[in-house]
């Protein structure tokens, strides 16, 4: 197929001159953006399925033979866009995503109460075996034996590590604001 024409003797109205691209844009656009338009059911999904089947007859128009070869291209080209954009809905519709047990959003950290500000701040100033103790058994909710196994430590280690760093976040915090410090529970059944 050839390539748009420069050449002044071709007229647009010469049945006989080959067609061009913006020629077959011309003439097919509009029926082929119906036919994805029944396909996807969104007129704006359905122009972007056509316009990539142009651009990608653009790119193999010197391997085409004729304008049916052209027009054939173009008509797979709709419905394989059509299936991927339909894939695509129906991959985004059956997505769910994991659920995240106490997980806290960007949002819910920036506005923590001071409290767990403080406590934030206490627990990165602890050595970080006793941070991790901490944490596993007051974040992740692990038993002493959960925290022995995850650690490698025994379970008389876990709960003498987990009492001086809560001897540790306490002392932290006393010395932080010695008026509120009463309120705060360390784990010892306030």
């Amino acid at each position: 197929m050839p390539v748009p024409d420069s050449n002044p003797d071709t007229t647009a109205g010469d049945s006989d001159a080959p067609k061009t691209l913006a020629d077959l844009y011309a003439e097919h656009r509009a029926r082929l953006v119906r036919l994805a338009v029944l396909l996807v059911d969104q007129q704006a999904t359905a122009e972007d399925v056509v316009q990539e089947a142009f651009t990608g007859l653009h790119r193999h128009w010197g391997g085409l033979r004729d304008e049916q070869a052209a027009l054939g291209y173009l008509r797979t080209a709709v419905v394989n866009g059509s299936r991927s954009v339909l894939r695509r809905r129906r991959t985004a519709r059956d997505y769910v995503p994991p659920h995240m047990v106490n997980a806290r959003s960007a949002e819910s950290l920036a506005i923590l109460s001071v409290e767990h500000q403080a406590v934030v701040v206490a627990l990165r100033q602890l050595p970080a075996r006793q941070r991790e103790v901490l944490v596993l058994r007051y974040y992740a909710g692990m038993s002493e034996a959960e925290i022995a196994e995850t650690t490698g430590i025994s379970k008389g280690a876990v709960k003498s590590t987990a009492s001086r760093a809560l001897a540790s976040v306490e002392k932290v915090l006393r010395a932080a604001d010695p008026v509120d410090s009463d309120s705060f529970d360390f784990g010892r059944g306030a």
